[in-house]
């Protein structure tokens, strides 16, 4: 049965769905955006694993412009001097139609964008009330417009502004006492590593991560810290602090222009109150960044809503918590875990870490354990 359907927020989990629907669908659906415009920034780097690319391919994302994505094989391994630790072989979880993938957020949003832009996004849509009316939702919206229709889909990211209109249980999100700085580099002048592959470098309550986000191999750099608070006039204080004091080789990308932002999780998994209602994204669960699913999940729980709208099972059968929940907590313990053992400050500490990575990442069973259940959905 034909459905009408609100997607609030216009981030990577909304603009999948709203293209799954329009592609494959004949459900009525607009995406209500807060902002004047869609955040086309270059640089912010993403992550995406075989069981995402799947999915985007069924919207055609593999006919986007090669030159504009790239495909690392492999996972190198270093300590904070830029000593290799081991390596672990992505490739194996690739197919011939679906391989990790690597790219600028930017690009990902200008291809969900492109089908959709003209008839199916508003802009300027900040939600001023809710109700219910005739087992329907009616959204008002602060320019005095309004939208009646059979379901909302918050995709509002993890600070989701949905929630608060819906949700009488408040899940407010965490400050991890962590925060992120990131540089696109032209070069890897600075490091001895190799740019096709994903490079991670870890050192005392941090880490860094590097990949190539094109053709042009330009580098996306993560630099995660430890913190007890986020100031960001005092950010090139601590990276002298945590990282040039343990590597100043580093010293000339910091003096780069970067950009920091705080870390902030979900603490719980809460389900929605009203059977109308349903979170997908970071609105449902934000995620620490270390096992770089983010994006990933935030298509994927585009993905379990579409086939359960499909399947015309949003409002009868509904097991959408129940599927995304699980899949959540598994994402997030492992993320947690990452966390925790990129970060040890303990030399004592780092060498039995080493040790055991340089054990598990030759291991079928840790592979297939740890990464598989993540990366073939």
């Amino acid at each position: 049965m034909k459905k009408k359907i609100a997607i609030i927020g216009a981030g990577i989990a909304g603009l999948t769905l709203a293209n799954l629907l329009k592609k494959h669908t004949d459900h009525e659906f607009m995406v209500y955006e807060r902002e004047e415009s869609l955040s086309l920034e270059e640089g912010y780097g993403i992550q995406l694993a075989t069981n995402s690319i799947k999915i985007l391919n069924q919207i055609n994302f593999d006919k986007i412009n090669n030159e504009k994505i790239f495909h690392p094989r492999t996972v190198d391994f270093y300590d904070i001097q830029n000593k290799k630790i081991c390596d672990l072989n992505l490739s194996k979880f690739n197919t011939s139609e679906a391989k990790y993938t690597t790219l600028q957020r930017s690009t990902l949003i200008e291809f969900l964008k492109e089908d959709i832009y003209t008839q199916h996004l508003r802009f300027g849509k900040k939600t001023k009330e809710v109700s219910e009316l005739k087992d329907k939702v009616l959204i008002k919206f602060d320019d005095n417009t309004n939208d009646l229709v059979d379901f909302v889909i918050a995709a509002d990211g993890i600070f989701s502004n949905t929630r608060s209109f819906f949700e009488k249980k408040k899940n407010e999100p965490k400050f991890k006492k962590a925060i992120a700085a990131r540089v696109i580099l032209k070069s890897k002048s600075e490091f001895d590593i190799n740019e096709e592959n994903i490079s991670l470098m870890l050192g005392s309550n941090s880490h860094i991560v590097l990949y190539p986000i094109n053709q042009k191999k330009e580098l996306n750099m993560v630099c995660i810290m430890r913190c007890k608070k986020y100031e960001p006039d005092k950010v090139k204080k601590l990276v002298q602090e945590i990282i040039l004091k343990q590597n100043p080789k580093l010293k000339n990308i910091f003096e780069k222009e970067i950009k920091t932002w705080p870390l902030y999780f979900s603490p719980k998994i809460i389900p929605s109150s009203n059977k109308k209602v349903f979170y997908i994204g970071d609105a449902f669960n934000g995620f620490l960044p270390t096992l770089a699913q983010g994006a990933g999940q935030s298509i994927e729980s585009a993905f379990e809503i579409f086939n359960l709208l499909t399947k015309d099972k949003l409002d009868k059968e509904n097991n959408y918590f129940e599927i995304r929940s699980k899949r959540a907590k598994i994402i997030r313990s492992r993320s947690n875990l990452n966390f925790f053992a990129f970060h040890f400050s303990s030399k004592i500490m780092q060498n039995v870490r080493n040790l055991f990575l340089k054990f598990l990442v030759k291991r079928k069973f840790f592979i297939k354990g740890y990464l598989g259940k993540v990366y073939k959905n």
